[in-house]
C-alpha cells in the first residue's frame, strides 16, 4: 500500500510577472456575515418593486439571449440621458460605478496623480495603488468638511491627474456647501474632476450644472443605492462629449448584459418610487438621530446620506454587541479621524427599531 504525499501548506511564491504595485495591495476589505439585519453596505433596505420586477422579467423573456447586447449600451444610455437631461453622447455606463473609478484612474491617474481626501471611499485609493498612480490625500477638516485650502494647494503642487470629490462624503455622510465644492472644482484647472454623487438622492444635492461648466468634469452616479438595484450592477458617468469619448475607449465592448439593460430601462420608465423611498430613508435617518441623542456613550454624527457614523468608546465591543443582536454594521475605526466609529446604513423601520433597542442595551 502506498500513500500520496499531502500537498504542501506553505504559501506558494507569487507569479514573477505580477507587478509590484499589485503585490503590495491587500484585497478589497470586506467579509460577508450572515445575520438577520444587514446594515453594513449602504444598500437600499427595499428591493426593486415587485410589479416592476415582474415587468422586467417579462421583457427579459421576450428578448433573445443568444445575441450580444448593444456594443456600448446605447439604448440604455439614451434612457439615462432622457432621465438626467443630458447629451446621450456624454453618458458612459459600466457594471457598477466602481468600474468607472478604475477606468477613470486609468484615464487620468497612471503616471500622474490621484487626489482625494482622507478618509475617503476605499476604491479611490485602492485603484490608485493597484495602477501605480501617485496618491495624494488631504485630511478632512475636524468637522468632516472639505479642506478647501488644502485641496487647492495640492492641486497646485502636484502633476495634474484625477481629483475625486464625493458629495455627500463616504464614509462620513457629510454634505458640503455648494460654495465649498465650487471653490475646489474651479481651482482644478487641467485636472479631471470627478464629483461622485452616489448618494445624492438622500442629500438633495445635484452638481450637474457645475459639471456642465467644464469639459474636464463629470458626475458619477449609480443604480445601487436609492434605486435599490445593487444586485444588477450599473453605474454611469455624466460628462462632456469630449471627456466621455476618451473614457469610452477604456470600456470593454458589450459590458452591460441584456438582462441588466432591460431591468434598468423598466426602472427609468418608473422613477417615482426612487423619490418616495429616498424620502422614507431621510425620515428614518432623522428618527434614528433623535433617538440616539441621549445615549450614555454613543454619539451619532450628522449625515446627509443613507448611512451614518456612530462614535463609540470601543468599536470592537460595540460591533460585537450588535452582532449578538443579529445586526451587522461596518467598522471604520481604523480610518484617520474615525476612532471608535461604526458605519450604519439606514434600514427599514423595523430594522432601525431593532438597532435602537440594541443600542439602548449597550453600556
Amino acid at each position: 500500500m502506498t500513500t500520496e504525499p499531502l500537498p504542501s501548506t506553505a504559501a506558494a511564491p507569487d507569479p514573477a510577472g505580477v507587478r509590484p504595485a499589485v503585490r503590495a495591495v491587500p484585497a478589497y476589505p470586506f467579509t460577508p456575515i450572515d445575520v438577520p439585519i444587514k446594515l453594513d453596505q449602504n444598500e437600499s433596505p427595499y428591493d426593486f418593486p415587485a410589479d416592476l420586477k415582474a415587468l422586467a422579467a417579462e421583457r427579459m423573456l421576450a428578448r433573445p439571449w443568444n445575441r450580444y447586447p448593444d456594443l456600448h449600451a446605447d439604448t440604455l444610455k439614451a434612457s439615462i440621458a432622457a432621465y438626467e437631461d443630458w447629451d446621450p453622447a456624454a453618458v458612459v455606463v459600466t457594471p457598477g460605478s466602481n468600474v468607472l473609478i478604475k477606468l477613470l484612474t486609468e484615464l487620468a491617474g497612471i503616471g500622474q496623480t490621484v487626489l482625494t481626501v482622507s478618509p475617503t471611499f476605499s476604491v479611490y485609493t485602492l485603484e490608485a495603488q493597484l495602477l501605480g498612480a501617485t496618491l495624494v490625500q488631504v485630511p478632512l477638516n475636524p468637522d468632516g468638511s472639505l479642506p478647501v485650502a488644502g485641496l487647492q494647494a495640492a492641486l497646485r503642487e502636484n502633476t495634474p491627474g484625477v481629483l475625486y470629490i464625493t458629495e455627500p462624503h463616504a464614509p462620513t455622510g457629510y454634505a458640503d456647501t455648494a460654495a465649498a465644492v465650487r471653490e475646489v472644482v474651479e481651482a482644478a484647472g487641467d485636472w479631471v474632476v470627478v464629483l461622485d454623487e452616489a448618494y445624492h438622492q438622500y442629500s438633495g444635492t445635484d452638481y450637474r450644472a457645475l459639471v456642465r461648466e467644464g469639459e474636464n468634469r463629470l458626475s458619477l452616479r449609480t443604480f445601487s443605492k436609492a434605486w435599490g438595484l445593487a444586485g444588477l450592477r450599473l453605474g454611469y458617468a455624466l460628462a462632456s462629449p469630449q471627456l466621455a469619448a476618451h473614457l469610452q475607449k477604456l470600456v470593454p465592448a458589450f459590458n452591460v448584459n441584456t438582462l441588466t439593460q432591460t431591468a434598468l430601462e423598466v426602472a427609468l420608465e418608473h422613477p417615482d418610487y426612487v423619490r418616495k423611498r429616498a424620502e422614507e430613508v431621510r425620515r428614518e435617518r432623522e428618527r434614528i438621530f433623535a433617538a440616539l441623542q441621549g445615549h450614555p456613550s454613543w454619539q451619532v454624527l450628522p449625515s446627509a446620506a443613507n448611512f451614518y457614523l456612530i462614535r463609540t468608546p470601543d468599536a470592537e465591543a460595540a460591533y460585537r454587541h450588535l452582532l449578538e443582536h443579529g445586526i451587522v454594521v461596518r467598522r471604520q475605526d481604523q480610518l484617520p479621524g474615525l476612532a471608535g466609529c461604526l458605519r450604519v446604513a439606514v434600514g427599514t423601520p423595523a430594522e432601525n427599531d431593532a438597532l435602537l433597542q440594541a443600542a439602548q442595551a449597550f453600556r
